[in-house]
């Protein structure tokens, strides 16, 4: 028996309802439960997110290291430069938009409410010969 049926990442933030309409737009999700503190939403693919109302939240501070980072969200991309345009028109900003070494490309950035996210961007590989 599953005790668990689903998992959802749920950010704490002031504005529900503009957060929700920040990561709507950036994953192409659709709202799927909405109460006065809460929104809950699901990406195209298949990605769970709510926004539940605190109106004393506060965001890290990262990457100032008086406050560390508490947790962060990873979302895979195919084009940075293209994503990183409609993240900042959407109103998030950039944290470290330095290119990265090793096996991923990735630009750390912060949602209009300031929770932490990083794209990332799989380096492509030659194909393993046989």
């Amino acid at each position: 028996m599953t005790l668990v049926t689903a998992g959802v990442v749920v950010l704490d933030c002031a504005e529900p309802e503009k957060l929700a309409a920040f990561y709507k737009e950036l994953l192409a999700a659709e709202e799927t439960h909405a109460t006065a503190n809460r929104i809950e939403i699901r990406g195209a693919d298949g990605t769970r997110m709510a926004f539940r109302r605190d109106v004393n939240a506060t965001p890290p501070s990262w990457p100032r290291p008086e406050n560390s980072l508490q947790v962060h969200l990873d979302f895979r991309v195919e084009d940075l430069d293209e994503v990183e345009r409609r993240v900042i028109g959407l109103g998030g900003r950039p944290l470290d938009t330095k290119d990265a070494g090793g096996p991923y490309e990735e630009r750390g950035y912060a949602d209009p409410a300031g929770h932490s996210f990083t794209l990332l961007r799989v380096v492509p590989t030659a194909p393993k010969q046989h």
